[in-house]
């Protein structure tokens, strides 16, 4: 007999640790793990009709709007009906959250609550390789020499979104449009909150809730 197909979301603000936590959910469980911002790079640079859309907000520095990231994100998914799985990255709004309810069923959505400050702290320390899109932090993954790639010799820029007077407008935004997303889980039955300043704390309460809910 297969195992249950088991389909998990991660949600959180930026810098809030999503993509690592889910990571960690893909390494210790053996799900595959997706995520929305790697599709988005892959379309803009197979300057898929999606991704050419896409590249167009980003390049003004606005979000991508629903349908053109669920028209990035839903077929992909749709080509995974029998693997399990974690995404982060999407659903971003209640239009995302019912697009991907039309394909499938989530087993559990996990929300990372993180403090306002840390998330301004983390994200300030956050700098960016633009040509490949590496991304460093000053506390927990440094470059070899300051204001550097590693890679290319190149120097890193800090993006606009993540200067501090930017950073309170896009973590209030998030804010925002993020509620109505977790109020919507939350009334399926299958959200689970976790709240901390350190991924590595916070860690074992979601191991420990995926060890019961993911089938061996």
């Amino acid at each position: 007999m297969m195992a249950k197909i088991f389909r998990a979301v991660v949600l959180g603000p930026p810098g809030s640790g999503k993509g690592t936590i889910s990571a960690r959910i893909a390494h210790s469980f053996g799900l595959q793990h997706l995520c929305s911002g790697d599709f988005l790079r892959e379309n803009i640079a197979a300057n898929t009709e999606a991704g050419i859309l896409a590249k167009k907000y980003i390049q003004k520095n606005l979000l991508v709007p629903d349908n053109v990231m669920t028209y990035l994100v839903l077929p992909k998914l749709e080509t995974m009906t029998k693997k399990s799985w974690v995404l982060d990255g999407f659903p971003r709004t209640v239009a995302q959250a019912t697009a991907l309810n039309n394909i499938c069923d989530l087993d559990v959505v996990i929300s990372l609550n993180v403090p306002f400050e840390t998330l301004k702290e983390r994200l300030s320390d956050r700098w960016i390789h633009p040509a490949s899109g590496r991304v460093y932090n000053m506390e927990f993954n440094p470059p070899q020499v300051h204001g550097v790639d590693d890679i290319s010799g190149e120097p890193l820029v800090q993006h606009d979104d993540d200067k501090p007077e930017v950073l309170v407008a896009r973590l209030r935004h998030y804010k925002d449009i993020a509620k109505p997303v977790v109020d919507l889980y939350r009334a399926k039955g299958i959200l689970h909150s976790f709240s901390g300043t350190e991924t590595d704390k916070i860690w074992p309460y979601i191991s420990s809730l995926l060890g019961t809910k993911i089938p061996a």
